[in-house]
């Protein structure tokens, strides 16, 4: 598989999926972030096609993906991910998941970890409760949207809007992403490429699925799931995220087979501001799994 296919997976209740490989060797899928997004790994897929069989997919009900009514699960996302791992025909795969999909890929891990070889948890929040680092992600993402005149006015005044157009979603969206970076001076430049293509917020996805995972984060029973997980886990942080990296320590404690690696330079999208840090902490994750097959 050397240049990127389009592909459409079929999932057991027949919704069909957006889903794209490019590369040889060792198969590693990418899950997106959100919920209710679509896959932006198109900068990042090109470096790691170098090392690995590269699947990008987007998930039910978003994006390129068909438009279905759910049902909005952490399990049903785990069967989906499983179909798109029988369509391309893996015995095993590296995971990388980036944000919501963090969670997404642990949650994989956790139920078929038979079947993963390697998981890379990027920009993730974590398995504590949200009161541990939530207030500070609220005040840090004011702060710097805060930081360049007008823009947190307009976030707001779009935001309170009981309507919007298509257009003023993926301007508010735009703004809101520009928190995420480091790089003040690119911000808005790469906040826009990330709306680009845009496909409309899933709603329903994110609003459903955000309050499945509140309620299980904290819990005793995903901490010993995580306290028994035997898959090699690579966390990867950006120093500059605006949601504080102290809330995965409570992952990087439970698990008992886990490397930590931080990018000084990076925010919340790892691979757009250090693509170089970002790549060899994936390589060395893929390559580390081989060794311990």
């Amino acid at each position: 598989m050397a240049r990127a296919e389009q592909e459409t997976v079929t999932t057991d209740d027949g919704v069909r999926l957006w889903a794209s490989g490019s590369g040889r060797g060792e198969p590693l899928v990418l899950c997106h972030g959100g919920p209710g997004l679509w896959d932006m790994f198109a900068d990042a897929a090109g470096p790691l096609a170098d090392l690995a069989t590269v699947v990008r997919w987007d998930q039910r009900g978003c994006g390129r993906s068909e438009r279905c009514a759910g049902p909005w699960t952490s399990a049903r996302f785990v069967a989906d991910l499983d179909a798109v791992r029988r369509h391309f025909g893996f015995d095993r795969m590296a995971l990388l998941g980036h944000s919501w999909g963090a969670q997404l890929a642990l949650d994989y891990a956790l139920a078929h970890p038979e079947r993963v070889s390697a998981l890379v948890y990027a920009a993730g929040t974590g398995i504590g409760p949200d009161a541990g680092w939530r207030d500070a992600f609220t005040a840090d993402f004011l702060a710097r949207l805060g930081d360049r005149p007008g823009r947190l006015a307009r976030w707001r005044e779009l935001t309170d809007r009981p309507l919007r157009t298509g257009g003023q979603e993926r301007e508010r969206a735009v703004l809101q992403w520009s928190a995420e970076f480091a790089d003040r001076e690119r911000a808005a430049e790469l906040a826009g490429r990330m709306a680009d293509p845009w496909f409309a917020v899933n709603e329903a996805c994110n609003r459903t699925l955000d309050r499945e995972r509140r309620r299980r984060c904290g819990t005793a029973r995903l901490y010993e799931a995580c306290r028994a997980l035997r898959v090699p886990v690579t966390i990867l942080d950006g120093a500059q995220d605006i949601r504080p990296r102290s809330a995965v320590d409570s992952l990087e404690r439970a698990l008992p087979r886990v490397r930590r690696v931080t990018l000084p330079e990076a925010g919340h999208m790892v691979w757009t501001e250090d693509p170089a840090g970002f790549t060899e902490a994936v390589a060395r994750a893929v390559s580390d799994s081989r060794k311990s097959e």
